[in-house]
């Protein structure tokens, strides 16, 4: 399940230094607006730690990670709607993601100067959403353009479809994002198609110092005033802290910088960890000697469904799926263990899938 995280914010303000904190590839980072000329793309590993302790109990010859896709998306400015800065190129490229991390500048720094003249989250926070907004106005009034000339030969779907577009385009108008917009599930089916940009979750990430990496600074809390009741997730990370840890080569290495600087963990691996969650992911697992591997789906899938992730042969003639909960397993020890305990069960198509199921698929094609 390919799935892809765009990295937005204006320009300078640390996007590509935590882009190459996470990515196995590294993008060009420079203190000059509108130096980039194209996204960074990059494959992340989705922290997780049951997959070592699986391998305790399964002696396997690899170990195979989730990953999700990040693209490092250069920086929007005002006017990006109408192609200032780098502007529509990469609006485009953000309509191809499933979700975004927005990075907001939280630190101060003489040596590298902000685009306005002066650090103010909440300020360029406002100014991506509106470009946003802009280019969702633009596709809403288009479509509704479209609709107008069936709504008047009596079409009543497309006449509901107006209905529901005109209160987007009230929301746009008054500055607001397509995904706190109350509509009924059955209703977004008229702007699908649209592929919103303001429809897609975000993770706001405020980039600070080191002293900061904690608590934070006087730049997060006006960022956690603005978002207050609007059930938005904010993750503090020391961009430059992180970067440094990052170039360490031995995990030993990593874990004495993070004690030192008294992190509990990478905030990275928080990052793609909520960026996980956000997309409603949830994730099962194969156990063998060959290699234990962790596999992605959306939550709610049917047995048949993740049998699919797999290969599309093993949904096709899927039979049953041998199930182990994965408490079970690492506490019991081993599948015959399981089996003795009564925890090894048979599940038919109409099983759903829990987050950390180990699977065996039974099938015939």
């Amino acid at each position: 399940m390919a799935l892809q995280c765009g990295i937005i914010g204006i320009t300078n303000v640390g996007k590509t230094t935590i882009f190459n904190c996470i990515s196995n590839t590294k993008g060009e980072i420079s203190s000059f607006a509108y130096s980039a000329t194209k996204s960074n793309i990059g494959v992340v590993k989705v922290p997780d730690p049951r997959l070592y302790e699986l391998e305790k109990h399964q002696v396997t010859d690899r170990i195979v990670h989730v990953t999700v896709e990040i693209v490092d998306i250069p920086g929007l400015a005002k006017g990006s709607n109408k192609g200032e800065g780098v502007g529509n190129k990469f609006l485009a490229d953000i309509r191809n993601t499933d979700a975004l991390i927005h990075v907001l500048r939280c630190f101060d720094d003489e040596a590298l100067a902000h685009i306005e003249g002066s650090v103010d989250p909440v300020r360029d926070l406002e100014t991506v959403d509106l470009e946003l907004q802009v280019k969702d106005l633009e596709s809403v009034e288009k479509k509704m353009q479209r609709l107008e000339r069936a709504a008047k030969a009596g079409d009543k779907d497309a006449k509901h479809g107006l209905e529901v577009l005109a209160r987007y385009k009230d929301h746009f108008e008054n500055f607001s994002n397509a995904r706190t917009l109350d509509v009924k599930e059955e209703e977004k089916k008229h702007v699908e198609d649209l592929f919103l940009l303001t429809m897609k979750p975000v993770i706001y990430v405020c980039n600070v110092d080191e002293k900061s990496a904690l608590t934070g600074n006087n730049h997060v809390e006006r960022v956690r005033k603005f978002l207050e009741g609007k059930n938005e997730e904010i993750i503090i990370i020391a961009g430059a802290t992180e970067a440094e840890i990052a170039e360490l080569e031995s995990d030993e290495d990593r874990l004495e910088f993070l004690k030192d600087a008294g992190l509990p963990e990478p905030g990275v691996d928080k990052l793609v960890r909520a960026a996980y969650r956000m997309l409603n992911l949830q994730t099962f697992f194969t156990v063998g000697p060959m290699e234990i591997r962790a596999w992605t789906i959306k939550r709610g899938m049917t047995a048949p469904m993740a049998a699919g992730v797999i290969h599309s042969d093993l949904e096709r003639g899927f039979i049953r799926a041998e199930v182990m909960k994965y408490n079970d397993f690492v506490t019991l020890g081993s599948e015959h263990a399981c089996k003795e305990a009564g925890k090894f069960a048979i599940e038919g198509k109409n099983y759903v899938v829990g987050d950390g199921d180990i699977l065996h698929i039974r099938f015939n094609v």
